[in-house]
């Protein structure tokens, strides 16, 4: 792995460690509000609903950016597959281009 490489995966694993300490961060804020509307919890209620309702928001937030991945791969790879079409029928065309100045040029001499 290049020098450039290893940067790049080094800034990517940074950014994806605050990526899941943010997304915690609104989970617990989250759990908070939702705990506080409901008053008559006891603390180790409150508690355990924070936890669960902040695992569970975490879970929602990975479903979300695995899909979100999924969906950017599948995109590409649709995008690729265009642009290789598109690229093949440019070439042939300029190739048609060509043999057709090609050909003119020959007639145009040849007469």
């Amino acid at each position: 792995m290049s020098v450039n490489e290893e940067e790049r995966a080094l800034v990517a694993q940074i950014e994806g460690h605050l990526l899941l300490a943010a997304t915690r961060e609104e989970g617990r804020r989250a759990a908070a509000r939702l705990a506080d509307r409901i008053g008559w919890l006891t603390d180790t209620q409150r508690a355990d609903l924070e936890c669960h309702f902040e695992a569970e928001y975490l879970d929602l937030a990975r479903t979300s950016w695995r899909r979100t991945t999924e969906r950017g791969e599948q995109l590409r790879r649709d995008y690729e597959i265009r642009y290789q079409s598109l690229r093949q029928r440019l070439l042939a065309g300029l190739l048609l281009i060509c043999v057709l100045l090609t050909a003119t040029a020959l007639l145009t001499l040849s007469a």
